[in-house]
Parts: structure tokens; C-alpha cells; sequence
């Protein structure tokens, strides 16, 4: 993480400013559509569901954002990628709807997720949750927010086991190997919204499962950072962003100090 200057922290809450408003529309055309069954069609071999709700949140995110900042980068779930993305000093990365599944059975667990990074740093991001009357934004230095409020820096309470989410693929080795220390928490189909729970004090990590993409992680990550945790890599290094392939390996997010307990369980290959 470069260090961080005044320069760099006013310019990521301007660029905060703009994800804010462009936000609340994105709210109420995905609510426009919630529970009015939007048209579905399916991607990736028929396993992703996409629906005429992330389709018109996406165009209508990207017309607004790149008008906003047309120097700025693109990179959605929903659009084609481009390469031009990787020339550019900031980009923008978007997940219309993270947890579309949910979305579209009736459940309020999902959101909108809007994120800049700046040579490859998130420095900005909104997570929109409606259905959840929630809305996450945070920024490079100036902390994190829920609905307005600061989301305070949690501590682990001393003794407890660690709450953690994570995929069922790593769950048996995991909870072997941590004898007590860890307790599994329920996730959510919103990796966003889980990762905003451990920003929020709610649990303490997340085991993410490898195939997460950029556009899932970037704005949680913003909040993540606020907060005084960290998403890394098995390796133990910080995520970063506009890479020529936006998926990732498996993550870990949790606070600083417990990062390094987090990365210890893994088993080797865990997750694989």
C-alpha cells in the first residue's frame, strides 16, 4: 500500500462523491425489478444466472461513471473486458448485482458494488444494499461508513474463537486444524456483503473460494482497509487490481493482527 498523502485522500473522495450518487439510482432500478421477475438467461455453461436487472444497472453505470471520469478504466461482471482497462491509472470496477442468485428468488442479500482503484489500490466504494436498507462507502484515508454513520474498528474479544465464514470445500480441515480457535459462521450469497460484515465487526473473517473476481471484492476491500483489516492472498500479500485476469485464488480477509492465524489453517491446497 503506497503511502498516503493529502492529494491522493481528496481526490479518492471526490471519486467517493461521484460512486455515491451514481448509487442511489442503481438502487432504484434494481429495486424497480426486485420480485417483479426480470427476464433470466445464463452465462458461464449455464452455471451464472444474469437477468435483465444487472444488464440495465451496468448500462446505466457505465454511461454515468464514464461520463463522470472519462479517463477512468472499465471493468464489470456484465460487460466485455476490455484491454484498455490495463493502461489506465484508475478503473472502474463493478458488480451490478452481487448475489443475483438471491436476488432473484425474493432475498434481500445482495447489492450494488462500485469500486475505483488507482494503480492497481482501492481507493473508493459503495456497496448499495436496498432491499437491506443499507449503503457501505469508505474511501483511501477517511474511513468506512454505514448509512452515514463511521463503522468503528472492532476487536475480537480476548479468548473467544474467531468467527469465520467459509466455503464447505476447506470447512473439515479448517475446524481441524484450529482446535477451537476458529467457529464457522454463517456466510450469505453476497460475497460483498460478507466481507462488509467482518468491516462491520459482525464476524471476524472470510475464507474466500478461488474464482472470486475483482469486481466481487474491490469496494468491500475499501472498508476492509478502513477498518483496520486486510484481504490477502495464501501468500499473505494484499489484493490488487486491473490485472489482465480479474479472477483470484483463495483469500483471506480478517483484522491485522489475525490475518497471519487465519492463513495458518489452510491446509496446503485447501480450497483447490
Amino acid at each position: 500500500m503506497p503511502a498516503i498523502d493529502q492529494t491522493m485522500k481528496g481526490a479518492a473522495a471526490g471519486d467517493l462523491a461521484i460512486l455515491q450518487r451514481a448509487a442511489v439510482e442503481a438502487s432504484g432500478i434494481a429495486m424497480a425489478y426486485f420480485r417483479a421477475d426480470p427476464a433470466v438467461w445464463y452465462k458461464n455453461e449455464g452455471n451464472s444466472p444474469v437477468s435483465a436487472a444487472d444488464m440495465a444497472i451496468d448500462l446505466y453505470l457505465r454511461e454515468t461513471l464514464t461520463a463522470a471520469r472519462p479517463s477512468y478504466g472499465w471493468l464489470s461482471e456484465e460487460t466485455v473486458d476490455d484491454a484498455d482497462r490495463l493502461d489506465r491509472e484508475h478503473v472502474f470496477v463493478v458488480d451490478p448485482i452481487d448475489g443475483t442468485r438471491a436476488y432473484l428468488a425474493g432475498l434481500v442479500d445482495w447489492c450494488v458494488s462500485i469500486a475505483i482503484s488507482r494503480n492497481g489500490v482501492a481507493v473508493a466504494g459503495v456497496l448499495a444494499a436496498p432491499a437491506r436498507g443499507e449503503t457501505w462507502f469508505g474511501s483511501l484515508g477517511q474511513g468506512a461508513f454505514l448509512n452515514g454513520e463511521p463503522v468503528a474498528v472492532h476487536a475480537s474479544a480476548p479468548g473467544a474463537p474467531l468467527r469465520v465464514s467459509m466455503p464447505d470445500s476447506i470447512s473439515g480441515g479448517v475446524m481441524a486444524s484450529s482446535r477451537g480457535l476458529i467457529e464457522r459462521s454463517k456466510g450469505g450469497p453476497s460475497l460483498a456483503l460478507r466481507l462488509a460484515r467482518v468491516a462491520g465487526g459482525e464476524i471476524d473473517g472470510v475464507y474466500v473460494r478461488p474464482r472470486a473476481s475483482e469486481w466481487d471484492i474491490a469496494a468491500a476491500d475499501v472498508l476492509l482497509r478502513e477498518t483496520g483489516h486486510r484481504l490477502v492472498d495464501e501468500t499473505g500479500n494484499e489484493v490488487t487490481y486491473n490485472h489482465p485476469d480479474p479472477s483470484r485464488g483463495l483469500l483471506v480477509a480478517g483484522a491485522r493482527e489475525e490475518v497471519a492465524l487465519l492463513r495458518s489453517h489452510l491446509a496446503t491446497g485447501s480450497g483447490h
